[in-house]
């Protein structure tokens, strides 16, 4: 791990109201890695991604990227920084087409190699439909659109929350094939999932949460499944 990673989140507590989703969560993301976040329902996975977003307010040093610290900033300001969330559920704007909804990320007109000819040649089969409305694609198409729209905002993080939820296995495949060409061009990426078989494929290192709790990091590689399953399941 690097002396300066990109984001560096520190004994982290969040809250949904009154419940507390996280308990003194720490992690660290180096620049051009991909992490993953697995663990079972309500053990906090989102909570974490939407505390980076700024969607869950935090203590101001409990998230540091690039070196400033971001908790509490609201979602627009942390947006600007460069960290884009792909939400669970796509988030698309089901009145508008495919490429309005690409052009969307890009109102915030950060420098980057991210544009919409860009994102068509990462995903073509989203060129061929730019024109459609987004409700009239198909589930693992409209997940595209949704990665592509965070990518327009040419980010430094990227932040996905189960982008495999609910989509067929050959389409998950297809859609992960995609990330060695994004972190390729410098972006670092949170993965949020549940299918544990592709979070240790896809990533460097696995974070375990476990209600709430980091229960098992380490390197993808030299994580046993025995010792992922004791973590996942809290036996």
């Amino acid at each position: 791990m690097a002396e300066s990673p990109l984001l560096a989140v520190r004994d982290l507590d969040a809250f949904y109201g009154d419940i507390q989703a996280l308990f003194g969560v720490s992690m660290q993301l180096a620049a051009g890695e991909a992490i993953a976040v697995i663990g079972a329902n309500g053990a906090g996975k989102s909570a974490l991604l939407k505390s980076i977003a700024g969607l869950i307010r935090a203590r101001p040093d409990a998230i540091v990227f690039d070196g400033a610290p971001i908790g509490g900033m609201p979602a627009y300001a942390v947006a600007a920084r460069g960290i884009a969330l792909v939400p669970e559920g796509r988030g698309l704007f089901a009145s508008l087409s495919v490429e309005e909804n690409l052009l969307i990320g890009g109102q915030l007109n950060r420098p980057g190699p991210w544009n919409v000819q860009r994102i068509y040649q990462l995903f073509p089969a989203l060129g061929e439909r730019r024109q459609l409305p987004s409700t009239a694609l198909s589930g693992g198409q409209q997940q595209m659109v949704a990665l592509g729209r965070a990518l327009m905002s040419n980010p430094k993080l990227l932040l996905c929350d189960e982008i495999s939820l609910g989509l067929a296995p050959i389409v998950v495949r297809d859609i992960y094939a995609r990330l060695p060409a994004i972190l390729g061009q410098g972006i670092s990426v949170v993965l949020v999932e549940q299918d544990i078989g592709q979070a240790l494929h896809a990533a460097h290192r696995v974070y375990c949460l476990q209600e709430g709790r980091v229960a098992l990091a380490g390197a993808a590689r030299d994580l046993s499944r025995e010792a992922i399953a004791a973590a996942y399941f809290g036996v």
